[in-house]
């Protein structure tokens, strides 16, 4: 059974469930009310509905934590904001959840409280986003799009807010260009180091300069181009440098400066870690360039690079621009038996640091998790692993993820927080599912959800991140645009040997 602390959470639906529980004159509110309505939904089923969220029972002889969904996490938001799209979610050193995400994706209907902010091409008065406001200063008396940074503590109280143009006066006085902060045009990627310094970057293409020439004009678009740069900011939102330069016309792996104050330049960045052991920050970069790149956390100077294998020089995607299709670039490899492409395919999508030393990193387009060695001589120098071998350039092996998927399985990694890390979780952003996988012999023992809306369910899961208590947080994506918490109780850690076949979808599983 899910933990206790669960069915108190869960409380607040008792109205659907337990009249008594919402009386109009108060009556059952407060502790009687909660006991009640906890009541009332163990009655249902409900709780144990919820904890319905594995693929199939975990393979005989094998061990993990179990998930049930918190439905009630987080807690409304203040000031009648809304989240959209999930660029990416972060734990810190103190148990707080950070939560990036994209403003400017929200359509009209979930932004519409938004007031006038100028006019478009064609003379019509329209909101900070280009939504229409012909008729009133407010389209509707619904929702405006929350800052985008957000911190909240494990219990679902959002502490902190800021950040992008959703945040008022906060490019003019936290992060103004002439300071050399550009706000990222498309928010991807977020993470809190060991110092509480916190990372962002973002993969937005043209940054809105295209828009900015024809009728289609909106206040909130970046002019810039590209995103091709990182920001780093204390935990309060205050500026301390930013890594590479906004605006890069396009992508160059091997690249190792141009960026302020000798720093390299990366493209289109899609995620990042620090190792607390060296303070060195590893950058999956990302959606244009193909490599990890590694830079001083506290400087942003250059360190090093690879790319797949752990190469340097780094190997470009022949079959880069082409659309990945069931015949497209993956799959062509898929069903050609190359199970080793040479390359990273776009996008390259986390780089995950583990405890002891090791680093995970997210080849999307390829439907694979490559696990390199940070203590390996020479790693991120000029190295050749042409045969893919193992032990060599720093590189440890390759964690296939549902390969018989068209693309876009192994889109983020996270570990768990007990003493050995010996749970890896890859999120699955094709299938919609979570795997839990030994992180020793790299066999999946579990699955959290299945595609879908309800709670518990994905729809384009994009971002992972864990607490100390072993708890699941995640993000999705397109017209997914929540987050949820998985609760963990039971196996603290994962043992035993599972299905050697990670994401198999085998009828008999």
């Amino acid at each position: 059974m899910p933990e206790a602390r669960l069915v108190v959470a869960l409380a607040v639906l008792a109205c659907a469930l337990a009249t008594e529980a919402c009386s109009g004159t108060g009556e059952g509110r407060g502790a009687g009310g909660d006991a009640a309505g906890a009541a009332a939904l163990d009655q249902a089923g409900a709780v144990d509905r919820l904890g319905e969220t594995r693929w199939s029972p975990r393979t005989d002889g094998a061990s993990a934590p179990s998930f049930v969904v918190d439905p009630s996490w987080p807690k409304p938001l203040p000031n009648d904001w809304r989240i959209s799209q999930v660029g990416g979610i972060a734990v810190d050193t103190h148990d707080n959840i950070w939560v990036y995400h994209r403003p400017r994706a929200l359509e009209s209907s979930s932004a519409g409280a938004l007031p006038r902010a100028g006019m478009n091409g064609r003379g019509v008065p329209i909101s900070g986003l280009g939504h229409p406001r012909p008729y009133a200063d407010r389209n509707t008396g619904c929702c405006v799009p929350a800052p985008s940074v957000l911190r909240f503590d494990p219990e679902g109280n959002l502490l902190d807010a800021w950040g992008g143009p959703a945040d008022p006066g906060f490019l003019e006085a936290n992060c103004r260009e002439e300071d050399g902060c550009f706000w990222p045009a498309r928010e991807h990627g977020i993470f809190v180091d060991h110092n509480d310094y916190v990372y962002i970057s973002g993969n937005g293409e043209d940054g809105g300069a295209g828009q900015q020439q024809g009728l289609d004009t909106y206040p909130w678009a970046p002019t810039f181009g590209d995103d091709s740069h990182i920001l780093k900011f204390t935990a309060d939102g205050e500026f301390v440098l930013q890594i590479g330069r906004a605006g890069m016309e396009g992508p160059d792996s091997e690249k190792i400066d141009g960026g302020p104050n000798g720093t390299p330049q990366p493209y289109l960045v899609a995620d990042m870690s620090v190792d607390p052991r060296t303070n060195r920050l590893y950058i999956a970069d990302g959606y244009g360039n193909r490599r990890i790149l590694i830079v001083d956390a506290e400087t942003g100077q250059y360190v090093g690079h690879f790319g797949a294998y752990g190469q340097n020089p780094v190997e470009d995607d022949p079959s880069a621009g082409v659309a990945d299709t069931d015949v497209g670039p993956w799959m062509t490899d898929y069903l050609a038996g190359n199970m080793t492409p040479l390359f990273f395919r776009s996008p390259l999508h986390c780089a995950s640091v583990s405890r002891d030393g090791f680093l995970y990193a997210c080849d999307r387009g390829n439907n694979r998790v490559q696990i390199f060695d940070l203590g390996a001589e020479g790693l991120g120098r000029p190295c050749a692993n042409p045969q893919a071998q193992a032990n060599t350039c720093g590189f440890v092996a390759d964690l296939h993820v549902a390969p018989q998927t068209a693309s876009g399985t192994a889109g983020t990694a996270a570990l768990s927080t007990d003493p050995g890390q010996t749970c890896m979780y890859v999120g699955d952003l094709a299938n919609g599912t979570l795997y839990i996988i030994n992180r020793d012999n790299r066999t999946e023992l579990d699955r959290i959800g299945r595609p879908g809306r309800q709670a518990g369910e994905f729809h384009w899961l994009h971002a992972l991140a864990v607490d100390s208590r072993g708890n699941v947080y995640t993000g999705e994506v397109d017209s997914g645009q929540r987050i949820q918490k998985f609760l963990r109780y039971g196996s603290e850690s994962c043992s035993g040997t599972g299905s050697s076949e990670v994401g198999s979808y085998d009828a008999n599983r």
